[in-house]
């Protein structure tokens, strides 16, 4: 089968589309025929050597984390799933990868397609809505009526984080240029700061809760406009001592996190704020909850645009540039 791999780590001449075996299932593993793979900003990360020390692969490795398909075989133990079963999953850090014609998912990681989502649609929402779930309702726990700023809001991120803290009853405050105004609205943004033209720290107050996607400055900058008791839960690190043991790490990297991490956690204190690194983990009892909200179109996907699987390299290249609105995917079948 086709996929796409790569074989060393820190150059990208070592990503390429390549011929390799058809996975079997495990026992507790689902076969999946992939229709569509969506991208995220870690599919760009990983094969430079970015997370080498957090996440595990054996080279050369399959990219991709998002996917949606068609079940053609499943594990002996496998009781939710059937041949035929349209699915959508996030295989992220299960060291196996999902830009392929074929994809071994984790029973526990995949759920039923929403009927009313196309492929495409479908396999762009794994790992947005896991990592927007698992940092406004779990980390955060975000509550009807408080303030939560999610910069960036035109991403792939920011555009199903809007859309699930709205649904929670939250207020939403975000950043972006002056073209995406209307679509960071649309999907019901209250605050919107034009970055080209206003700094947010100088506008937003009275915060109960920041979603961290931008690198830089960003993160601090945001205690200016955090009330006491706030919560910051950032996707773009630092990593604190706390993940590193949540990992089973050793006590070197749970130092060296500490130390990364121990600025931003003494500046938020002084600031009346906690805060938190969170990395995402697939979930299929989750994505099934997203599922449902997709189903009753309580959320939507946003997708910025397609690339057939041939183009795959492309559509990485297009998507690390950073000005996509939405998602961007890779469409198989």
């Amino acid at each position: 089968m086709k996929a796409l791999i790569f074989k060393r780590y820190g150059r990208p001449d070592q990503v390429e589309l390549a011929d390799i075996a058809r996975p079997k299932p495990a026992p507790n593993e689902i076969l999946v025929e992939v229709h569509a793979a969506g991208l995220n900003p870690i599919d760009n990360m990983v094969p430079k050597g970015t997370f080498k020390p957090i996440l595990k692969f054996d080279l050369p490795a399959t990219l991709g984390s998002d996917l949606a398909g068609v079940v053609v075989e499943v594990g002996s133990r496998v009781t939710r799933f059937k041949p035929g079963d349209a699915v959508f999953a996030s295989i992220f850090d299960l060291g196996t990868g999902a830009l392929a014609e074929f994809a071994r998912v984790p029973e526990n990681a995949a759920a039923l397609k929403p009927a009313n989502l196309d492929f495409v649609q479908a396999a762009s929402i794994p790992m947005v809505g896991l990592t927007s779930w698992q940092a406004l309702k779990e980390r955060i726990g975000l509550k009807p009526g408080q303030k939560v700023f999610i910069p960036a809001g035109a991403g792939g991120i920011g555009t199903l984080a809007i859309q699930l803290a709205k649904h929670l009853g939250a207020k939403v405050g975000t950043t972006t240029s002056t073209g995406n105004v209307d679509l960071v609205r649309s999907l019901g943004a209250d605050e919107v700061i034009d970055y080209k033209t206003q700094q947010f720290e100088e506008v937003l107050r009275g915060y109960d809760a920041v979603l961290g996607t931008v690198r830089g400055d960003a993160i601090e900058r945001s205690l200016r406009i955090l009330k006491p008791g706030s919560r910051i839960a950032s996707l773009v690190g630092p990593p604190d001592a706390a993940f590193a043991r949540g990992r089973g790490m050793n006590v070197f990297m749970v130092l060296l996190f500490g130390l990364l991490s121990r600025k931003i956690i003494r500046r938020a204190r002084l600031a009346g704020a906690t805060y938190s690194f969170l990395f995402v983990h697939p979930d299929g009892g989750q994505l099934a909850e997203i599922g449902a909200l997709l189903a009753a179109e309580r959320i939507r996907p946003v997708i910025d645009k397609v690339f057939p699987f041939d183009q795959a390299k492309q559509a990485l290249a297009y998507l690390e540039q950073g000005r996509a609105k939405g998602k961007v995917v890779v469409q198989m079948r």
